[in-house]
């Protein structure tokens, strides 16, 4: 009964997944290049495929945690681009943006961990997927790691301001007033 469970939560998980990739699809229909980039793409593509072969193959405990920390993280991702949308008024409180994604790595670094101990413990999980998550949290680690690279340490002076549409695409930067108003004296 209980595997029944976590089958059915991995399942809804999956779901999430496809209306997720759904978003990608409106991003390409609607001409919205500027809102896509290829760790949004490859995001959102490679996780609808994967999870198909999870929820086939694998629906067990160890798709269920990661799952579940995933949609924890999505929670809060969604709250902010909910709330961004409301201006300038509402987007000078969120802060926290760059810790989502920080909350993101430390994910990918922990799926990672997990999957290198499952073949060093000899869990009973696949050991096909137990190569494939390591590989695909690496790619996570690097395409994100860029991104915060990108986005917080070489914006420098920089602060984000606007709406973030999905994985670090879609980018509105206004450079904070206190320097605009230092380089107007220069």
């Amino acid at each position: 009964m209980f595997g029944f469970q976590i089958a059915n939560a991995v399942w809804w998980y999956y779901f999430s997944k496809l209306l997720e990739f759904c978003d990608t699809l409106f991003f390409i229909l609607r001409k919205k290049k500027n809102q896509l980039s290829f760790l949004h793409v490859y995001h959102h593509s490679t996780m609808f495929f994967l999870w198909w072969i999870g929820i086939k193959w694998v629906p067990s405990g160890s798709t269920f945690l990661p799952a579940m920390v995933n949609s924890s993280i999505h929670v809060l991702l969604y709250a902010y681009y909910g709330l961004s949308v409301f201006g300038p008024r509402v987007t000078k409180y969120l802060w926290w943006k760059k810790y989502l994604t920080i909350l993101q790595l430390i994910q990918f670094t922990c799926a990672l961990i997990l999957g290198v101990n499952g073949i060093r413990t000899g869990c009973e999980f696949p050991l096909w997927m137990h190569y494939t998550l390591i590989f695909y949290m690496l790619s996570f680690i690097v395409l994100f790691g860029n991104f915060y690279v990108k986005a917080y340490i070489d914006k420098g002076n920089q602060v984000f301001f606007g709406m973030d549409v999905g994985c670090g695409q879609g980018n509105t930067y206004e450079t904070h007033k206190f320097l605009k108003n230092k380089q107007k004296t220069n």
